[in-house]
């Protein structure tokens, strides 16, 4: 009793200490202007002095507002004074927005004050960061919440394998190095990292890795051989026109990464329900197993699919819209634009569909492997 009453205790203690962190760091991230070098002014008043409307060369019609705008400089060394900032947006709100008084937003001064002897500027982009930190500490909770220690380790996961990313691109930007060697070394530590650090060093984690690395490569491979026997026929690299590197080489570098993270999910839900089924009743025959475990992966199958392809797709919403509003060809507007997308959904599609006979049959060696042991 006493060992849970203590732990219990110590429980709370670290959600206390997890809040204050959490309440500490949002009040810092509203006040942390003195650690930004770009000028940043607080609005404190905002009035549209003008509306009007334009029409563009394919008779689109929008509004255009003009909005003059006071704002304090909170830091720099006009630290308090007044300045005086012009806003033009349109209410597509395509390419700007409409700012409001509690805004903090970055702005350049101009050489020239206004008549009243205030200083001028424009406005450079909006300061956003005390939402990020409240939307990744609400992010965080949920996942402590939920999945208790797991969660706690998910974080941690998912914050290394954001630094990981972060440096392997710097060296790729800054040597040159192969990015498809980099990617392939990137979805080995990704999932070593995840799957340990989420599940523990276990037969189930085991499968899981390898199984999503077996996945992986496979899909990407066969996608790759597709690309070179069809000489890409097919693929639109429109998006990719302002990259100086080879862009076809960054389309797989993309593939690698994306794929992994579906195929992830497949290895560890057939992983998780075949040890399952073997811990509730040791003596389940094998070919239980394997009918039960095919069963779960075509369920999943489905679904993953269709997840990577409206993911992928729905970022190509947008422009779309755009191409569609300008009256370009169905046939074009779609081929475009979401080759790029179908060719990603396609390629996850191959290494899920991979992973699932790879998944259950190492399963099931480890499972054979621990009852030749008891």
């Amino acid at each position: 009793m006493h060992y849970f009453q203590h732990k219990r205790t110590k429980t709370l203690w670290i959600y206390a200490l997890l809040m204050i962190c959490s309440i500490g760091s949002i009040i810092f991230s509203f006040h942390n202007y003195d650690i930004y070098k770009r000028p940043i002014a607080k609005i404190i008043d905002s009035k549209v002095i003008e509306t009007s409307e334009v029409t563009d060369e394919f008779d689109n019609k929008d509004k255009v507002f003009k909005q003059h705008l006071k704002a304090e400089v909170k830091n720099g060394a006009h630290q308090g004074e007044i300045i005086v900032l012009a806003n033009k947006y349109s209410a597509s709100g395509a390419y700007d927005e409409p700012y409001k008084k509690g805004n903090d937003v970055f702005v350049s001064f101009d050489k020239e004050k206004s008549d009243d002897g205030k200083l001028k500027g424009s406005i450079s982009g909006v300061k956003r960061d005390k939402y990020t930190v409240i939307i990744a500490w609400f992010f965080f909770f949920a996942l402590i919440l939920v999945g208790k220690r797991q969660g706690l380790f998910t974080s941690i996961s998912l914050m290394v394998n954001i630094i990981i990313l972060s440096y392997a691109l710097d060296i790729y930007v800054k040597t040159g190095m192969n990015l498809l060697w980099i990617c392939g070394i990137l979805v080995i530590l990704f999932t070593i990292i995840s799957l340990l650090l989420v599940n523990g060093m276990n037969e189930k984690s085991y499968t899981a890795i390898i199984a999503t690395i077996g996945g992986t490569f496979l899909g990407l491979l066969i996608t790759f051989l597709v690309m070179r026997i069809t000489d890409e026929s097919g693929l639109h690299y429109e998006e990719m026109q302002f990259l100086t590197r080879p862009y076809n080489l960054i389309f797989l570098a993309g593939l690698f990464i994306g794929s992994m993270g579906a195929v992830m999910d497949v290895a560890i839900s057939i992983s998780s329900a075949m040890f399952e089924m073997y811990e509730a009743d040791e003596n389940v025959p094998i070919t239980q197993l394997k009918k039960s475990g095919f069963t779960i992966g075509k369920d999943i199958m489905g679904t993953m699919t269709n997840i990577l392809f409206f993911a992928y797709v729905s970022g190509s919403i947008p422009i779309l819209i755009l191409y569609i509003t300008n009256r370009s060809p169905l046939g074009f507007t779609l081929s475009i634009n979401l080759s790029l997308e179908v060719a990603r959904a396609l390629a996850g599609g191959i290494g899920i569909v991979l992973t699932i006979p790879i998944s259950l049959y190492i399963a099931i060696f480890f499972i054979q492997r621990k009852r030749a042991r008891s």
